[in-house]
């Protein structure tokens, strides 16, 4: 059951972060499902920003923790989709944050 757990704290940082609206995302599917329409409407948001608001972009993305170096080198192979390429990269990383607090909140227990 923790990867439903995943999610719903998944998207809840996309929720804040990315103006994505949780009630869109509450279709009842499968998880993987889920996820990936998860991961659609982020690269979507994603696009969008890339276009019309990269700062706003490079904040979240900074606020967030993403690796910048693993951010650069991801986007020197797969150069034309950078949109798919920032979305897994920000997901990644809010899904090890998740991790993290899942681990030291298990520690105290």
């Amino acid at each position: 059951m923790s990867q439903q757990n995943d999610y719903k704290e998944l998207v809840a940082f996309s929720s804040r972060d990315l103006a994505i609206e949780e009630s869109d995302l509450s279709i009842p599917i499968t998880a993987e499902e889920q996820f990936q329409l998860l991961r659609q409407r982020i690269i979507t948001r994603v696009n969008e920003m890339l276009s019309a608001d990269f700062s706003g972009l490079l904040n979240i993305l900074y606020r967030a923790d993403v690796n910048e170096d693993r951010l650069k080198q991801a986007l020197a192979e797969n150069p034309e989709l950078p949109g798919e390429v920032i979305a897994d990269a920000y997901i990644q990383r809010q899904l090890q944050k998740i991790e993290t607090r899942r681990k030291y909140s298990q520690n105290k227990s």
